[in-house]
Order: structure tokens, then sequence, then C-alpha cells
């Protein structure tokens, strides 16, 4: 018959609780079967949560995208380029100054300087023979001249000036010497300079 009402019930858990402490077997019985107890669910409920959790990854990983599948993806990396690389920009080559006729007042200046240079009295000082040469003569140029003897410059020109390169910014000349050449280079400065002799070499 069932148990139908609470004292019923009552009675029954006391017998259930009290059945380890009747006798010493009782209680290495109920000991043993509670150790056997708690070791059992020790053991299977971690083992049937990793399943579920392995059969829940299985189940994403089949309806996932695949590795696959083109780039854009979500959670796939697009491809490496394979593109070649732009070549580098090749440096521009250095713009060579356009000719241009030579300037009438760079024509003028080279005269006047050539006329100066080889016009050296016997016994001219140095800071004379430079006084002369200097209003037609760039500041860098003038240290140099100024540690020439004017004594060792050549004393007559055997050609008049002849222009051998001109262009808007710098006319180059040359003429001919008792032995060898006189080469010089008239460049135009900022006003109020305007056209100077910048370099002057003896050739031959």
């Amino acid at each position: 018959m069932p148990i139908r009402t609470n004292r019923g019930r009552a009675a029954v858990y006391r017998r259930l609780w009290g059945w380890p402490l009747r006798s010493p077997n009782h209680l290495v019985v109920a000991i043993v079967v509670f150790a056997v107890a708690v070791f059992a669910i020790s053991v299977i409920v971690p083992n049937a949560v990793s399943g579920s959790k392995g059969a829940k990854q299985g189940t994403t990983t089949g309806t996932g995208v695949s590795p696959s599948s083109g780039p854009g993806q979500v959670g796939v990396l697009p491809p490496a380029s394979t593109s070649t690389p732009l070549p580098t920009k090749a440096p521009s080559p250095v713009a060579t100054p356009s000719s241009a006729p030579p300037a009438a007042d760079a024509v003028l200046v080279a005269d006047l300087w050539a006329d100066a240079f080889i016009t050296h009295p016997a016994g001219i000082t140095n800071e004379k023979w430079v006084e002369k040469l200097e209003p037609y003569t760039t500041d860098e140029l003038l240290p140099r001249l100024k540690s020439v003897e004017p004594s060792l410059a050549p004393s007559e020109l055997k050609s008049p000036l002849k222009v051998t390169a001109s262009h808007a910014e710098s006319v180059s000349f040359e003429a001919d010497l008792e032995s060898g050449k006189l080469v010089m280079t008239v460049v135009k400065r900022p006003a109020p300079e305007g056209w100077r002799v910048h370099e002057y070499t003896r050739v031959g």
C-alpha cells in the first residue's frame, strides 16, 4: 500500500536514516555506498559535460566557413598578396642649361678683365694689379688672384677673346697666349653686381 500520510512518510525516513546506525556493519556499508556514489558522480558528470561541448563545437565547425572560402568571409584570413611591387621611380636627369646668345655686357666684362689681367707694368704690386681686376671679378675668385705674382701673368693675348659656350647665366671665353690659352667663365650675379669673371685657367 502506498504511504498516504505525513506521519507514514516520516516513519519511513526515520527508518532509512537510522539504518546505518543500527550496527557497525550497516555503517560501513552506508559509507561505501556513499563513496561509490560520490565517485560515480565526479566521473560521469564531467564526461557528460565535455561530450556536450564537443558535440556543440563539432556542429559549429561543420556549419562554419571552410578554409577554402574566398577572401572577405568572416573568420577567414585573406590570402597573401602576390602582386609584383611597383618599380621605384628613376631619378630625374639633371637639367643642362639651355644655350643662349652671349649677352653684350658679358662680352664687355670679359674684354675689360682680360685687358687688366695682361697689363702689369714692371714693379706693379699685387694689390695694384688686383685693384684693377676687382670691378670685374667675383668675390670667390679674388682670394686666388691675391696669391698670383703679376710678373708671372701673361703680358699679351695673341688672339681676340672668342665665345666657346653661352647660356643665360654664364658665358665661357678663350684666347690664345704666347704659349697655351687663357680660358675664363663670366657669370651673371644679382644687381648691382651684374656680370663678373668667376673662373680662369691657363691651358698649355
